[in-house]
This record gives structure tokens, sequence and C-alpha cells, in this order.
């Protein structure tokens, strides 16, 4: 496996999704959180803080995922439409490096786009005269990447075997089923149905559990897990992102184009 092949493809993927303008994302994020900012005031009286910090959080989440997902699910797909995935095939590039460049490319997006809406979003809380905790905040970001990294890695799974739209359709799903998970799980525990028990117990150990790496609810009052429990929730992530990226090569290398 080569490193120049991975980056290569990486800086590819990047470039693309440059000229695609997905970064006006950000700029839509600032005018979303700059209107906030001016109508929340006359409308939340003395929650306003707690609105604001709240919608902040949330929003750059949502717009976070909805990227994820469809650049992520469009990648391949506009290799195959394209035709450049012939002449990719026929290079001395393997299906390993092919899927860890994408992967690696589309990441290097969603790390940027994170940052720039978590610059935003802490100038607009700046303005507001909202006090907030830095540090749990850049975490917070920190673990939204992971999350939108991890939701790339299952789009580019769909996509390798699906059509672009049912590939979006599914990532969407396993989306809200990883933030379902952990809650199915309890509300097994509580029906004490032994089959329902069984079946959410099954779905935890397949499905990812998002909600290790949704920190925004207690991000705004300051308040993190331990930092052994961060470790390991990131770790659960990589490890996930890891078995995502093995089985879509496996499948991708199978694959006739």
């Amino acid at each position: 496996m080569s490193l120049i092949r991975i980056w290569a493809v990486a800086s590819n993927v990047f470039r693309e999704v440059m000229r695609a303008r997905i970064f006006l994302t950000i700029g839509f994020y600032a005018v979303l959180m700059l209107a906030a900012w001016r109508i929340l005031p006359s409308i939340s009286g003395a929650a306003q803080d707690k609105i604001m910090t709240d919608f902040g959080t949330a929003s750059s989440s949502l717009l976070g995922v909805v990227i994820a997902i469809f650049v992520g699910t469009s990648s391949i797909d506009k290799e195959i439409e394209k035709r450049t995935v012939f002449t990719i095939v026929t290079k001395p590039i393997s299906s390993m490096e092919f899927i860890l460049g994408k992967h690696l490319g589309l990441s290097a997006v969603l790390a940027i786009l994170v940052a720039g809406m978590t610059a935003i979003y802490l100038l607009v809380l700046s303005l507001s005269q909202i006090s907030y905790q830095l540090v749990p905040l850049v975490i917070t970001a920190f673990f939204l990447w992971l999350e939108l990294c991890l939701l790339v890695a299952a789009a580019l799974f769909f996509s390798v075997f699906t059509s672009s739209l049912l590939a979006i359709l599914l990532t969407f799903s396993l989306y809200l089923a990883g933030h379902l998970s952990e809650g199915m799980v309890k509300l097994a525990g509580v029906t004490k149905n032994p089959s329902f028990q069984q079946l959410t117990d099954n779905l935890y150990l397949v499905l990812p559990d998002l909600s290790r790496l949704d920190l925004k609810n207690d991000a705004v009052y300051g308040i993190l897990p331990q930092p052994d429990a961060l470790l390991l929730n990131a770790g659960y992530a990589v490890l996930y992102m890891g078995i995502l990226l093995l089985a879509t090569t496996m499948i991708f290398s199978r694959r006739q184009f």
C-alpha cells in the first residue's frame, strides 16, 4: 500500500469537492447564525442564551450530516457516471488505496467544514455576550467530525453496491438508528420482552452507537465525559470506520466495471 497514491486520490477528491463549492455551506451557516443572533432576542426572552447555544450546535450538526451523506454517496457514483473509474482500475492502484484516499479527502473537507462552523459559532456567541467554555465546545466539534467521518465511511460502503439515491436513504437511516440504538436497548429492558430484547441487543452490536459521539447537549454547560471515556468513544469511532472501509474495499474489489 502506497501513501503517495492514497494522498494523490485524497488530494483529487478534496479539489473536486472544492470545485463543487461545498464550502458555501459555511457561508450559509454564518447567515443562519447571524439571523438567529438578530431575531432570537425579540422572541426568546430570558431563554435567549440557552436557545442560541442549542441552535448553534444543532444546526451545525444537521448541516454537517447532510453534507457528509451527500458527498459520501456521490463520490464513487460520480466516478462511475464519468467513467473515470475505468481509468482508475487499470492503473497500479489497489482498491484499498482508492477507498482510503476517497475517505481521507472527504474527511479533510469535513474537518474544514466543522472548523469553519465552530469558529462562526464561537464568534456569534461572543458577539451575543453569551458565556461559554471553549474546551468542551472544541472537543464537541472534534467528536462531531468523527461522527461525520463515520457517516462518510458508511456512505462509501452503501454507494459501492447500490444507487446513489438508495445509498443516501440507507446512510440517513443508519444515522437515525445509530442515535436511537441505545434508547431501544433501554426500552427493551423495560418491556422485559425476551424476543424484543434479543433483537435490540443484536442491532446494538451491529449498528454504530452514535450517541457516544454526540456531546453537544452537555457541552454547552461545560460538562463532558471523563477523559478515558472520551478516548474509548473516539477509539470506537475509528474502529467502526475501519471495519466499514475494509468491507467497502472488499466489495469494490469484486465489482465488475
